[in-house]
């Protein structure tokens, strides 16, 4: 059995076919690097969905009148702070055609300010 997990395969083809053979032969340089990021982001979002299930059971103990405990109280606080440091970053570029490819400058902004945009399971991941 394997000790190392295994990294998504990255099938390039379908740009090289399109005409973006500079993009496919820039992917293909840095593959290993790549994938590893793409690994960091879907555990990063598996993550946060488990997160967000953990805090709307916290919700609904809370509005049934039920005590949470301050561990609960926390978690649900760090969750919410989460999901609209998403929707704000994300609701804006779904909403204007292309803007997505500003997402890493915008970050990179907001850090040098002091403002802290990454969501709690990517702290540490800079390089997404």
């Amino acid at each position: 059995m394997q000790d190392r997990k295994q990294l998504l395969k990255l099938d390039v083809s379908v740009f090289e076919k399109n005409g973006k053979s500079e993009f496919a032969q820039l992917v293909k340089k840095n593959k290993l690097r790549t994938t590893r990021a793409l690994n960091d982001f879907l555990i990063g979002m598996k993550n946060e969905a488990t997160d967000t299930k953990e805090a709307s059971r916290i919700i609904i103990k809370f509005v049934s009148n039920k005590p949470i405990s301050k561990t609960e109280e926390s978690h649900l606080k760090t969750q919410v702070a989460d999901i609209f440091k998403i929707i704000g970053i994300g609701v804006p570029f779904m909403i204007i055609p292309g803007a997505t490819l500003l997402i890493p400058f915008i970050l990179k902004a907001a850090e040098k300010k002091g403002i802290d945009l990454y969501p709690s399971n990517f702290k540490g991941r800079k390089d997404l």
